[in-house]
């Protein structure tokens, strides 16, 4: 990354600044108040803040509110009577429903994914999907959608999170692959139902409202539950057919710490020169290699078996698990560790079956489960003058020896490293799973070198109390008319206190950057709905229209409720156009609730920047920046509006 200044004094920064400076000093001069100038000032900052990337997103939301709060005594300075946020309320975003429900939900998918649970329902993805984006794609963000449709779209995205890093990193697909169009679906999950978005929930009360003050031939009809799931169902289609077709071209390749190499053999070939890799392979009722040990194959073949999957639920992997003397029965699944060269004989040896990939052990061998470590005996270990054999390590201690350095030379597989006696000093080199390996790291008889690894202690004990309280908070988000943070709040208290997660994993769990960023921008929304600035921009934008088709007003409408959930809440941007949307559907002789209905479905259309709730979740673990945001969601923006135009004129 550049440095300071190196960053602020780049010529299309610069040339931006200058063109964003005067179209600021000419909307001063047309705008009816000095208010609104204002918060246009305010409004066009901040947009140049995170198109041009001159600070991090969360800075610049920050920085935004409190020059905002700073109006309060600068406002004799600023032709102002008082500024143009209550400082009184200034803070209030960190407090918001969206902001609590946001930590709530994440707290939730957290306990969940302690439990191991989203673990199975990522293995379950990646045995339907494979390992191609093709195929992951449509999969992951139409459940998100489906979801979506019934529940809050960050609520939903942020229970997928682990999920989608799980996959990444067994599939070896990039997170920033994966997550914005789990993300943009998950906001377009939104539109397939009359409670998937907040607008949406408030359109029918709107439209209630709006009827007071009309005659009773104008009355509006509202709108049922599934009203709009045609609209929305196109919505979604369009969402996952557009990553599937142009992903390879918008999508952006990040490496983020989910997607990062664990170590497990990048390790083994750079230091050691040990070219070995995790095969899967199938032992057919027919191979001689029935009936056989492990230690009868083990040694001379040059290969380490490291899981085993025996019938169908047997699955033999970690302490206690795989002996020196298990057979091998017919339909076995064995997970070799081996180079390929040995491997290759092995297989033609025994007449074996061969997968392409991790299918049994996909999960249990995963990067985030397992893989390569080093570990030193040390002086007065009660391992020394004894062999990996004399001790039954892999049986013990769940640890596959590989390797064994000694005084400079590495010994490997095939050259009698389990009947070596142990030395002090010796540095094993070992494939295990990390629940192992952290064990071992509490044992005086190792020196665990290698730290970096993930530590996931999963508590599957606990699914039970993970489930119940997801199912609470669930219940009451879709069932009783309880706030949404607190209902939320209600299952996120319910892990902690039930032992799911403890508080410091709880605090782990929420993404700070996200909560700044959204926090910091309700003042902003705030300021531009109190102002004024709203209404204005909406009567000059349709003054503008004239006598215009109804579709094309339609449009307009649509298109303006799109910046305007840019810029502000969606709810603010739903009400502030609902009643304008009305007015004019009357006087252009169109349907009013169509026109309502318009407004509610389009402040859905959030893909631009990371202002939306569920942007800005996945933008730290994406490791997205906002052009990227720009390039994907400019194309999902205009499409949003084609298809929502297209579907509401052949259904409505």
């Amino acid at each position: 990354m550049k440095k300071g200044g190196d960053r602020f004094l780049t010529l299309p920064r610069v040339v931006a600044a200058v063109l964003f400076a005067a179209f600021g000093i000419w909307l001063s001069r047309v705008v009816p108040t000095i208010e609104i100038a204002w918060v246009s000032a305010f409004l066009l900052l901040t947009i140049y803040l995170f198109v041009f990337e001159i600070v991090e997103v969360d800075v610049a939301a920050v920085t935004i509110m409190v020059l905002l709060g700073l109006t309060t005594l600068l406002a004799p300075w600023m032709g102002l009577e008082e500024g143009l946020v209550d400082n009184m309320r200034l803070f209030d975003g960190f407090a918001s429903n969206a902001v609590i429900s946001i930590i709530a939900v994440m707290i939730i998918g957290a306990g969940l994914d302690r439990t191991g649970l989203m673990s199975k329902v990522a293995a379950f993805i990646l045995r339907i999907g494979g390992k191609t984006e093709t195929r992951i794609i449509p999969i992951i963000s139409g459940t998100v959608a489906f979801i979506s449709s019934f529940m809050q779209n960050v609520g939903a995205a942020a229970l997928f999170l682990p999920v989608v890093s799980r996959i990444s990193a067994r599939s070896g697909i990039p997170m920033s692959r994966l997550l914005m169009p789990m993300g943009f679906c998950a906001i377009l999950g939104g539109t397939v139902t009359m409670v998937g978005s907040s607008p949406l929930i408030l359109l029918n009360d709107l439209i209630l409202t709006s009827n007071q003050a009309l005659p009773p031939e104008q009355q509006m009809g509202t709108w049922s539950l599934f009203s709009v799931t045609p609209v929305g169902v196109a919505l979604v289609l369009t969402g996952i057919l557009y990553f599937v077709i142009a992903g390879r071209y918008v999508l952006p390749v990040r490496e983020t710490e989910g997607t990062r190499a664990t170590g497990t053999m990048d390790y083994f070939r750079k230091v050691y020169g040990i070219d070995y890799e995790v095969f899967e392979i199938l032992v057919p009722p027919e191979s001689p290699l029935v009936g056989k040990t492990l230690d009868e194959i083990e040694h001379d073949e040059k290969i380490r078996v490291i899981a085993m999957l025996r019938g169908s639920d047997d699955l033999r992997i970690g302490p206690g698990a795989l002996a020196r003397d298990l057979g091998i029965e017919a339909g076995s699944v064995l997970g070799v560790l081996a180079s390929p060269e040995d491997l290759q004989q092995f297989v033609e040896k025994y007449r074996l079956e061969l997968k392409p990939d991790l299918e049994v052990f996909a999960d249990s061998l995963a990067a985030t489960r397992a893989g390569i470590a080093e570990i030193v005996i040390p002086p007065g270990s009660s391992l020394i003058g004894k062999s990996a054999r004399d001790v039954w390590m892999r049986k013990t201690y769940g640890i596959a020896m590989v390797a064994l350095h000694r005084q400079g030379r590495t010994y490997r597989e095939g050259e009698g490293i389990r009947d070596m006696p142990l030395q002090a000093g010796d540095t094993l080199v070992v494939h295990t799973t990390w629940d192992a390996l952290a064990r071992l790291e509490k044992n005086p008889d190792f020196v665990v070198v290698t730290t970096e690894y993930p530590h996931e202690e999963l508590r599957p004990h606990k699914v039970g109390w993970a489930l119940v309280f997801f199912g609470v908070a669930l219940f009451m988000v879709l069932f009783t008319d309880i706030r949404l943070s607190v209902a939320l709040l209600t299952g996120a208290i319910g892990m902690v206190l039930s032992g799911v997660l403890d508080i410091e994993e709880a605090y782990r769990a929420v993404s700070w950057k996200t909560v700044f960023l959204l926090a910091s921008l309700i003042p902003l929304g705030l300021a531009v709905e109190t102002s004024g600035t709203a209404a204005w921009i909406a009567e000059q934008v349709l003054s503008v229209l004239g006598d215009t088709p109804a579709w094309v007003i339609q449009a307009a409408i649509a298109v303006l409720a799109t910046f305007f959930t840019l810029v502000m809440s969606n709810v603010g941007a739903t009400v502030l156009l609902v009643p304008l949307a009305v007015n004019i559907a009357l006087g252009a002789g169109a349907d009013p609730a169509v026109f309502a209905l318009t407004v509610a479905i389009a402040t859905s259309n959030s893909f631009l920047i990371p202002t939306h709730q569920v942007n800005a979740l996945i933008m730290g673990p994406g490791g997205y920046r906002v052009p990227d945001y720009m390039r994907a969601g400019g194309i999902m923006t205009v499409l949003f509006i084609v298809v929502m135009m297209l579907m509401m004129n052949l259904v409505f």
